[in-house]
């Protein structure tokens, strides 16, 4: 499913074009989408196809296309404090820019059939926790993964804001799903090959929306143990932050405050949005000669595409210059902040999450 939007060349690139098909349509997402680098959830080797607007699958990891992993998050209409649940939550890639919108004080959960899938979102979800530029950036809602089957979690779990389901959803599975959610809080799953959109309005009504058609594969049925029935599954708990974990939470807001208000104060833009780079298309005037009693097309460049394949040179040249000049390290001044504090090595190195950047 997918091939939606045109590859980009990167990241950004891939959202770019994404925004210009209107798949990503609020500021929000679109912050999420350039902050989590697509390319970082792809074995090596595989990275080349990370930014096609195509799904990608290799033995049991697998992601969706861009297109509908951005359709999912437009849907499910995310605010900083709600829980969200992922079931079948694969290589974290979705939980984690779910993360960067809900915040510290959000509930983030997931639930993986494969084993191996789940540690290897542990391993990005670490991954982006000790290097990625953009983790200082937001207050983020850590994932939390279980292994099992989400068609067999305990009855007794708790309910969420936000539900995924990133497996097509048997139509005898749905009010299944829906005792999963409270009342006002947003189901996204594929259900009868569509992407459909549920909101739970009251505790017996619901408001229903199909948002795209796709294709995905079924739910795995869950297989039953001696007893002849299936074991349940327990999600994480919702656990409250303790007071050391607030206290991180905390001072790295008020330094991120700071941060801002002396750019302000000192008249700092904020750094311009990327420019994408066009084509330029040749035209050509198309005039007609007599030769003899014939009529022969001559082709003639235009003025204009003089002027188009002037700009077009100096474009080039501009950009050779760029790519010569030394690419500077992205300065991260929270982390500067934090390391100049009077405060014991092992607290600052709490505060930056143990991280080496």
């Amino acid at each position: 499913m997918g091939g939606a939007v045109s590859a980009g060349e990167d990241n950004d690139d891939l959202i770019d074009n994404l925004k210009e098909a209107q798949y990503i349509r609020t500021e929000r997402v679109e912050q999420a989408f350039r902050a989590i680098d697509r390319g970082d959830y792809y074995l090596e080797g595989y990275r080349d196809s990370a930014y096609k607007d195509l799904a990608w699958k290799h033995g049991n990891i697998h992601l969706s296309a861009p297109c509908i992993y951005s359709e999912v998050m437009e849907a499910l209409k995310l605010q900083p404090g709600l829980s969200f649940l992922n079931l079948g939550s694969g290589t974290g890639y979705l939980s984690t820019m779910v993360g960067l919108i809900l915040g510290p004080f959000g509930i983030n959960h997931g639930i993986e059939l494969h084993s191996d899938v789940v540690e290897y979102a542990k391993e990005k979800l670490e991954s982006f926790i000790k290097n990625s530029d953009s983790f200082d950036k937001f207050e983020f809602c850590e994932p939390a993964f279980v292994v099992g089957n989400c068609l067999q979690i305990a009855s007794d779990s708790h309910q969420y804001d936000r539900i995924y389901c990133g497996a097509g959803v048997q139509k005898d599975h749905e009010n299944y799903m829906k005792i999963l959610l409270k009342v006002g809080g947003i189901l996204v799953m594929p259900i009868e090959d569509q992407l459909t959109q549920i909101m739970r309005t009251g505790q017996n009504t619901w408001e229903s929306k199909n948002i795209l058609a796709v294709s995905f594969a079924p739910l795995v049925q869950p297989s039953k143990n001696d007893n002849g029935k299936p074991d349940s599954v327990g999600l994480p708990p919702c656990a409250v932050r303790n007071l050391q974990d607030l206290a991180r939470i905390y001072i790295r807001r008020t330094l991120r405050n700071f941060i801002n208000d002396e750019m302000q104060a000192k008249g700092l833009p904020p750094r311009a949005p990327r420019k994408r780079k066009r084509k330029r298309v040749k035209r050509r005037i198309n005039t007609y000669v007599f030769v003899g009693h014939q009529l022969i097309p001559h082709p003639l460049d235009s003025e204009e595409d003089e002027e188009m394949e002037e700009d077009s040179k100096e474009e080039e040249e501009r950009d050779h210059s760029e790519a010569m000049k030394p690419e500077e390290p992205p300065q991260n001044l929270l982390r500067e902040k934090i390391m100049k504090l009077p405060l014991p090595e092992s607290l600052k190195a709490y505060l930056t999450y143990f991280r080496e950047k």
